[in-house]
């Protein structure tokens, strides 16, 4: 471990630094766990005494060339990030008179290490080391898990990042506590949501929340998904098949080519990856079809008629309530509207060289995302009347589409704006609105069908729309 530190770029940079200090300081936590795991990280969580860390944080941020940032006052948390703005530091004050006891009150033994920056010794209270050597998340007590409920769902997190199985006693408490895990703040919780996306085992995870009574609790709308069993197209019931789904992605993702591999491990929003975004709105794809859910009388056949458009629309709520920003929520959106679009472009009887650009431009940077979440829809539905020639033609056809795209994307050129909002208002003599953010949809509609080329073609639509 000592080896792994003094080799690692964060380390190299701020060691020569805290050896000089007074106070002692000590790397805690996840760092340490990561290094014994090979994992790498960008961050290194820093404990002080002395009631020092702010006094330590400004000056190291001044030594570095870095910059200071007030995590958290009241607890006395402070974080420097590096010039880069791609590695940081966050250090905070001894909760204890001692390290030791500072680590007797994190949260899971596989954190409770420090590792002290002067003498170069570990401190290991609670078996952290021997329970990450057998890949057992092991609570430091109950009271820890309880006194902040967000450590129940972290739990899982955990379970997703790294694929640790529970301790005995942690299953006991999680399955006591479960209810407790509505109890942190809104902002907490999406926190940790999208760090389980992130984890390559987050769909394992999914179906082991369930097993808790954790995954409805935090996703009210899994009620309703558990409703809609198996049927001729899925030998999953709707639940199932979301996580699945979700799976699915991530084989897709590991089995892809660089080019696409790039594209999904690029930041998305707020430091976290594409992938664990697609992840997510991968669970959500279906969160339309429990409102419109009907069985045809005389066949027996399962329909969800435009549950893509209605899971767009009801999956807002749920994600404003998760503290999701616009741009989060506009994005999964995306996700859920489009998931079949991919399959109706490749399996159409008159699909064409235009229906494929069409498609590329209307999806724009999300095109390898949607083909994604289209292939493993595909691949986790796979009831008694799919055939495997229905099957063969779906998929290759989503790699030929894939293909095309990857191959003509550098050259495809935006759609050209033809009228601006402002433009449309005057034009049509309305205000800003719904209906207008509605008109400037169908127009760029009318554009990738080709309907409308030039400004006075957009001009007479967008009239026509109006006297309709």
């Amino acid at each position: 471990m000592i080896e792994k530190i003094e080799d690692n770029f964060i380390l190299k940079t701020i060691t020569p630094f805290f050896e000089k200090q007074k106070a002692d300081s000590y790397i805690v936590g996840g760092f340490l766990r990561d290094c014994l795991l090979n994992r790498e990280s960008c961050d290194v969580d820093i404990v002080v005494t002395k009631n020092n860390a702010r006094l330590t944080a400004k000056q190291l941020a001044d030594t570095i060339d870095g910059y200071f940032v007030e995590l958290d006052e009241v607890n006395n948390i402070y974080r420097v990030i590096f010039a880069d703005k791609v590695h940081y530091v966050d250090i905070a004050d001894c909760f204890a008179d001692c390290i030791e006891e500072d680590l007797k009150r994190r949260d899971f033994t596989i954190n409770a290490l420090a590792f002290d920056l002067k003498r170069k010794t570990l401190a290991d209270v609670s078996g952290g080391l021997n329970d990450i050597k057998n890949k057992i998340l092991r609570e430091i007590s109950e009271f820890n898990m309880t006194d902040d409920p967000i450590r129940i769902l972290r739990a899982f997190r955990f379970q997703s990042e790294i694929g640790f199985a529970f301790s005995e006693e942690l299953k006991n408490i999680i399955k006591k506590q479960a209810q407790l895990v509505q109890n942190p703040a809104k902002e907490r919780v999406n926190t940790e949501i999208i760090k389980l996306f992130s984890g390559d085992y987050a769909a394992k995870t999914l179906l082991e929340m369930d097993n808790y009574g954790v995954l409805e609790t935090v996703f009210p709308f899994v009620a309703e998904l558990k409703k809609i069993p198996p049927n001729s197209h899925h030998h999953l019931g709707l639940l199932e098949h979301s996580i699945e789904t979700v799976r699915q992605v991530q084989l897709y993702y590991q089995n892809s080519c660089d080019e696409v591999k790039t594209h999904l491990e690029s930041e998305l929003f707020a430091g976290h990856k594409r992938i664990a975004y697609l992840k997510l709105g991968a669970f959500l794809h279906d969160i339309g079809k429990p409102s419109t859910w009907t069985i045809e009388p005389e066949t027996g056949r399962h329909r969800f008629i435009m549950h893509d458009s209605e899971g767009a629309e009801i999956v807002v709520p749920y994600l404003k309530d998760l503290k999701f920003s616009k741009k989060q929520i506009a994005y999964l959106q995306k996700i859920i509207k489009y998931h079949i679009y991919p399959a109706g472009v490749v399996t159409s009887d008159d699909a064409s060289e235009k229906a494929y650009l069409r498609f590329y431009r209307k999806m724009e940077e999300e095109t390898i995302d949607v083909i994604a979440v289209a292939y493993a829809d595909r691949m986790s539905a796979l009831g008694p009347e799919i055939t495997q020639e229905m099957l063969d033609k779906n998929i290759n056809g989503l790699d030929k589409l894939l293909k095309g795209y990857l191959e003509q994307k550098n050259s495809l050129k935006p759609l050209a704006k033809l009228l601006d909002g402002n433009e449309i208002m005057q034009i049509l003599d309305i205000p800003a609105s719904k209906e207008l953010g509605n008109i400037i949809e169908k127009l760029k509609e009318a554009q990738l069908s080709s309907e409308v080329i030039t400004k006075e073609d957009a001009v007479n639509f967008i009239k026509n729309l109006k006297k309709v």
